[in-house]
């Protein structure tokens, strides 16, 4: 009987594809293992086996698998199961996960990392040979000097030989590789390689953990005890309440208990901090993945988690959920509420919280979800039961909470008391803190020198010709820059609609602040955290580093510099302009502000007395200004409950975001009407749109939109099917064909 093999293609294709088992192959294709298949004429492509079967499909030509690629299953059979749900839940193939979750090293063929070493050839391991040799190159002191070099550090006789590389023997002996050829041409000297991974070697000391304050030890106690009746936990704790001490607690009893554990991040940016916290208790036990280690460390994290002796913990970014765990006992995912667990582009769009969720309820595993402000959704969860809630309330140490100050923009820029960005009180608090030797962290929302650049004399603009947008300016690289499709012009000297010089900057980017606080304080060190200062791998330990030892006075950042970073000595935070993120036209814009505002605020004044925040708006009457002011976030869910009960928003209702993209922007009108029809035919008065979202067309592409809101009760598969046949029904006609159509399930 034949045998067939169903594989997954690292291609954005709907379903499976089935080849047959050469007779030759037979017994080593199993599900997980890699395959080389063809597709095609001549392209090839590694697949992952997803099962072995005797049945033939008949729908098109069955090919042959070309060869198998691996002896044991690189993905296993819990990794499988969360690839399943994530295509079912979030509308996308298989294709779409694999290419996402596998690193680009295990598509293809991956050699490891190997050093040439040396040693005696067979002849020469005895030590009187040896020695003999040694007086026979009196007349060649170079290639003694190698072979002596060699015996004193390498000590093959000795009870503890040593094995030494090629390269640092050449260092030590001072010697070229030409002087080594002679030594092997003569038969005493020989290479060998040896496979030594990219993964650090290096043991780490470990010390005993710190002894929980009161109130870490009843949060610690709730936790456990909340893990007898929920698979879900989520520890709310005010900032510097000491959570990573309760995380560390409740992961040491998790490994001793022979489990693994993923502690999950929101950002890159937070890996170090918190891996230097880890790696004091646990050593060498924790690893470490993220997007800025080469893809070869990445493939050989995941080939030591498969091995016999794995990681007991891992910490990462979204991308660690998809490793392969045999025996995982614990998840925590810290920073819950962080939009930057959903991906958004491109497919799998998934979050990774909530697929944490589900990965851990695969192994029968515990989940924690710890935040000092959490998501309205994970909090609706908590308080009405499916989750369990513990609370932290007090701050580590007893520190108080940080003093805000609002500070009116309007106000202060009519009575002309600002200096570019800053007003007077915060130029004044920045003033005082430097010269007491305390640190001050700034936050603005926009990187870029300006967001907008404006002919004075005409009111040109200049724009992006593959998006609908602005170009911001880059004073470093004197670009204007496309921050959605990265498009980048040389900045103008003159107008070139009415050839003036008579540009003015409109908006306040990170660069612009950096420049203006060079101008105030000349003495002062200052350093700036965005997407264009952290693109190498070291950048952010780098900046994260000098800050924590003292090297820089003002730290300059967006979003990253809200996320759970620790430090001792910040006396000032500054919010230079909280408008941007109140006026964002999104009903989650008031959940993110008070989020956002107050993990920044939470980075003053953690150990060393109580900081001051300066919170600078011309919005002082926005609703949610005196909430975060006084850290309410009670009352802050109680007023954001009220309104998307009102209006049909979550917790209460699932959202689906349906985008349509096409060139032509006719074809695109008449067919996102089409579908909008038919949507209201199926979902009645559940579908807005279809409209223009707030960018109506990026990378050259129109974009539509059709929201799509449904009520708990109801099915999320069922709606998810019907959206299925929709798309299938409609982007299958000839003349919608190359319309790219998606859908973003629970959208941030």
């Amino acid at each position: 009987m034949s045998k067939f093999a169903d594989v997954i293609l690292p291609l954005p294709l709907p379903g499976i594809f089935t080849y047959s088992i050469p007779q030759d192959l037979e017994g080593r294709v199993f599900p997980g293992c890699r395959v080389t298949v063809p597709l095609g004429k001549k392209a090839s492509y590694t697949a992952l086996v997803t099962t072995v079967h005797e049945e033939q499909n008949t729908e098109y030509e069955i090919r042959p698998i070309k060869d198998v690629l691996d002896d044991a299953p690189i993905i296993l059979a819990e990794q499988m199961k969360l690839w399943q749900w994530i295509s079912k839940y979030y509308l996308c193939s298989l294709g779409d996960i694999y290419k996402a979750a596998i690193p680009q090293g295990l598509k293809g063929e991956f050699k490891p990392r190997t050093e040439k070493r040396t040693r005696l050839t067979a002849k020469c391991r005895d030590e009187k040979t040896t020695n003999l040799l040694l007086q026979s190159l009196s007349r060649a002191p170079r290639q003694k000097r190698l072979l002596a070099t060699f015996l004193q550090i390498a000590k093959p006789f000795s009870e503890t030989p040593c094995e030494i590389s090629k390269h640092r023997l050449l260092e030590e002996a001072q010697v070229s590789a030409t002087i080594y050829k002679e030594l092997q041409d003569k038969g005493i000297l020989e290479s060998y390689e040896v496979e030594i991974g990219r993964l650090s070697q290096q043991e780490n000391p470990v010390v005993p953990q710190n002894e929980l304050n009161n109130a870490q030890k009843k949060a610690l106690e709730e936790i456990k005890e909340s893990f007898t009746q929920k698979n879900v936990t989520l520890l709310h704790g005010v900032t510097s309440a000491g959570k990573t001490e309760v995380y560390i607690h409740l992961i040491t009893e998790c490994i001793k208990s022979g489990k693994q554990v993923l502690f999950m991040l929101p950002e890159i940016a937070l890996t170090k901090q918190i891996t230097e916290r880890l790696r004091r208790v646990f050593g060498n036990r924790i690893g470490v993945y993220h997007s800025k280690f080469s893809d070869a460390e990445r493939v050989e994290i995941w080939k030591k988690q498969l091995s016999d002796e794995p990681y007991d913990i891992i910490l990462g970014v979204r991308s660690s959920l998809f490793l392969p765990f045999r025996n995982l006992g614990l998840i925590v995912v810290d920073e819950e509420h962080e939009n930057s667990y959903k991906q958004q582009e491109p497919a799998p769009r998934y979050n990774a919280r909530n697929a944490a969720i589900v990965l851990a309820s695969l192994f029968g595993a515990k989940t924690l979800l710890g935040t000092a402000t959490p998501s309205i959704e994970s909090y609706y969860n908590a308080t009405t039961g499916k989750y369990a809630l513990v609370s932290l309330t007090t701050r580590h140490r007893e520190v108080k909470l940080p003093h805000i100050e609002v500070i009116d923009m309007a106000e202060y820029s009519r009575k002309k008391m600002t200096v570019g960005a800053f007003s007077d009180p915060l130029v004044e608090a920045m003033s005082n803190a430097l010269k007491e030797k305390k640190q001050i962290i700034l936050f603005q929302n926009r990187r870029g020198y300006a967001p907008l650049l404006e002919c004075k004399t005409c009111g040109w603009v200049p724009r992006c010709k593959h998006c609908d947008v602005s170009l911001t300016l880059h004073k470093n690289s004197n670009k204007l820059v496309c921050h959605y499709c990265g498009y980048n012009i040389p900045a103008p000297v003159h107008c070139p609609n009415c050839e003036e010089r008579n540009f003015i900057n409109l908006g306040y980017g990170t660069e612009k602040i950096e420049d203006d606080l060079q101008n105030l304080f000349p003495e002062a060190r200052i350093m700036r955290m965005d997407l264009d200062t952290t693109r190498t791998r070291n950048a952010y330990d780098k900046i994260i580093g000098d800050f924590q030892e003292g090297k820089t006075d003002i730290l300059i950042g967006t979003q990253m510099v809200s996320k759970g970073l620790d430090f001792d000595n910040v006396a000032v935070v500054g919010i230079i302009n909280a408008d941007t993120l109140l006026n964002y036209p999104d009903f989650r814009a008031t959940e993110r502000a008070f989020q956002l505002m107050s993990q920044v605020a939470g980075r003053a004044g953690r150990k060393n007395g109580q900081g001051t925040v300066y919170l600078q708006t011309k919005m002082t009457d926005a609703p949610v200004i005196p909430l975060i002011v006084k850290n309410d976030y009670a009352t802050f869910y109680d007023q954001q409950l009220g309104e998307r009960m009102l209006f049909h928003y979550p917790p209460f209702y699932r959202l689906v975001y349906i985008y349509m993209k096409h060139r032509d922007v006719h074809v695109l009108e008449e067919f996102s009407e089409l579908v909008g029809k038919r949507m209201r035919d199926v979902f009645d008065n559940r579908i807005l749109g279809p409209d223009l979202p707030p960018i109506a067309r990026i990378k050259q592409l129109y974009i539509r939109k059709i929201v799509l809101k449904v009520e708990n009760g109801l099915s999320q598969y069922k709606i998810n099917e019907a959206l299925q046949n929709i798309q299938n029904t409609y982007c299958s006609m000839p003349r919608y064909r190359s319309i790219v159509m998606y859908y973003d399930i629970d959208p941030l």
